[in-house]
């Protein structure tokens, strides 16, 4: 594998996931910060030299560029326990990787931004006449968690996969969001078996 550097606001969920897929596949990250505050990731240099998207993560291998978080993680994870044999399993890994970038992290990522970076009383007027569809989309999203995993110690295969690592990063701080896990026992005893793998790494805060 190449030299890998991982462009990154550390505090980011997405970040997180490489860091954590990293961590359990024994893959070692040269990491460069970027503050997407201070619009760090939309300057002449990111954006010619490392993603025209303006936005981070965003995975280096050598020279070439790897954006969107969950791309990274396969990227990383190819070759290893993380990303089933079986082809059913594989796709079926997949579809809860798609699934957490379209329904999950949408609502419960930007809520959190939203509460911890701006804060409520920064809202805009588009964030507040928003924030109850995102609220309502993300607590759907854990219900559904919560029911998959009354049945369910995985989301894939029956095992620890990439989908769990793609869903824990943002699950387990969904509280600074204003979601009570105290509400899905299920997801919580899923959380507490994921940081009891070996390799966890927590996310910097």
């Amino acid at each position: 594998m190449p030299e890998l550097i991982l462009h990154e606001y550390a505090r980011s969920g997405n970040c997180y996931k490489i860091r954590l897929t990293a961590a359990h596949v024994g893959a070692v990250l040269e990491r460069r910060e970027y503050d997407i505050m201070k619009g760090e990731t939309r300057t002449p240099a990111f954006l010619d030299g490392v993603s025209a998207n303006g936005r981070i993560p965003v995975l280096q291998a050598g020279g070439r560029f790897l954006p969107e978080s969950n791309a990274a993680c396969f990227y990383l994870a190819s070759g290893t326990p993380l990303i089933p044999d079986d082809d059913f399993d594989r796709a079926d890994m997949l579809r809860w990787m798609f699934w957490e970038q379209y329904n999950h992290e949408p609502n419960i990522a930007t809520l959190r931004f939203w509460h911890v970076w701006i804060g409520e009383a920064g809202f805009s007027d588009l964030q507040r006449a928003n924030e109850p569809a995102k609220r309502a989309a993300g607590l759907a999203a854990l219900q559904l968690m919560e029911e998959h995993l009354a049945a369910h110690d995985w989301f894939a295969a029956g095992a620890f996969t990439l989908a769990d690592i793609a869903l824990y990063a943002y699950t387990h701080v969904c509280e600074d969001a204003g979601f009570r896990l105290a509400d899905y026992p299920n997801v919580q005893a899923w959380l507490a078996r994921v940081a009891a793998r070996p390799g966890h790494v927590t996310i910097e805060v």
